[in-house]
């Protein structure tokens, strides 16, 4: 699953990321233009997000990725004696807080919390659908019960798909998502992952479930 930081304090933001990194794909910002330009791919899965940076606070992020209608969770990372901030960021469309300082256990438990809550993950952190199941530690996908096996980008592919099913997702998101902004590759990759992601599908009857959005995208949803 994908994580974007935004820390205008870069030691506290370098801790972050080498907390979460064995976990989670982590990217970073240092400001808050950066900050909301990645915010607005909608292709991250949680964005732990301080109040105070330069530019563009943390307020005004959330504002305007919600009024994009971009749902992604989004944890706040506040001082110990603002109580005016928290509120202010819960009313504004953050879904949670932490106190800075803070601990690692109790970072990833609020991280694990929110992931529950937007049902990205359950509480065995299993990724589900339908009869298709990826165990995100062993990285094993199982379809009615049995193993396929898939290289790591057709597994994060289908984690994606999974994870935003009955979603429309434009082949940028998806691109942005699994290759990244600074990929060598082009978005062409996108399509030829697709259909080799249908034909390891097929022969379950899953194939269908991933739709052409012709000119979007594509999208997971049953026939």
């Amino acid at each position: 699953m994908k994580v974007l930081v935004v820390e205008d304090n870069v030691s506290l933001l370098e801790s972050v990321r080498q907390i979460l990194t064995d976990e989670y794909e982590v990217d970073t910002a240092d400001n808050g233009e950066d900050g909301l330009f990645m915010a607005q791919q909608s292709i991250y899965d949680i964005i732990i997000l301080d109040v105070m940076l330069p530019g563009i606070d943390g307020f005004e992020i959330v504002r305007k990725i919600r009024e994009a209608k971009i749902d992604t969770s989004v944890l706040f990372l506040t001082a110990k004696d603002a109580l005016e901030d928290r509120v202010r960021g819960l009313e504004m469309g953050g879904d949670d807080y932490l106190v800075k300082p803070f601990q690692a256990p109790e970072l990833k438990a609020r991280i694990r919390a929110l992931l529950r809550r937007s049902g990205i993950i359950s509480l065995e952190q299993h990724v589900k659908y339908r009869n298709i199941e990826l165990l995100e530690k062993e990285k094993d996908i199982l379809v009615d019960g049995k193993v396929i096996k898939m290289t790591l980008k057709q597994f994060e592919l289908l984690e994606y798909l999974i994870q935003n099913n009955g979603k429309i997702l434009t082949r940028e998101q998806i691109f942005d998502r699994i290759w990244g902004f600074d990929s060598d590759t082009t978005i062409a990759i996108v399509e030829v992952f697709i259909h080799h992601l249908r034909k390891k599908l097929e022969p379950f009857n899953y194939h269908k479930d991933i739709q052409t959005v012709r000119g979007i995208g594509y999208m997971l949803k049953q026939p």
